[in-house]
């Protein structure tokens, strides 16, 4: 069975997140949260808060036991940019763009990747 947990709007560039959920893509669970502890980038924090809840929807919606889950799937889609303009040099402006990720981590237990 299939367990999704999600995260919206986070202010990390998906560019980035997607480095980190490459780390734990295809990983047991806890092997994935051992990484996440390990790596020192600032997209882990909201990648292993997203990964916990998606255990714990493993565990408290559908009975499933969280050391014989793994990460099925994990990506980062791009969410609303915030466009924010920065004074520069003879009266002009350039914009700053402030990118946000909208997180996906999907759990599932073994018996999936068989089938």
């Amino acid at each position: 069975m299939k367990v999704k947990a999600h995260a919206r709007f986070v202010r990390q560039s998906p560019y980035k997140v997607r480095r980190v959920l490459d780390l734990v893509r295809g990983l047991p669970v806890e092997e994935a949260e051992h990484v996440l502890r390990l790596t020192s980038r600032g997209a882990t924090e909201p990648v292993a808060k997203v990964l916990r809840s998606a255990i714990a929807n493993a565990e408290h919606n559908h009975a499933l036991d969280a050391e014989e889950l793994f990460v099925a799937e994990a990506y980062a889609n791009e969410g609303p940019t915030l466009k924010r303009y920065r004074p520069r040099a003879r009266g002009r402006a350039t914009q700053i763009r402030k990118r946000t990720s909208h997180i996906t981590i999907v759990v599932s237990d073994r018996d999936e990747e068989v089938i």
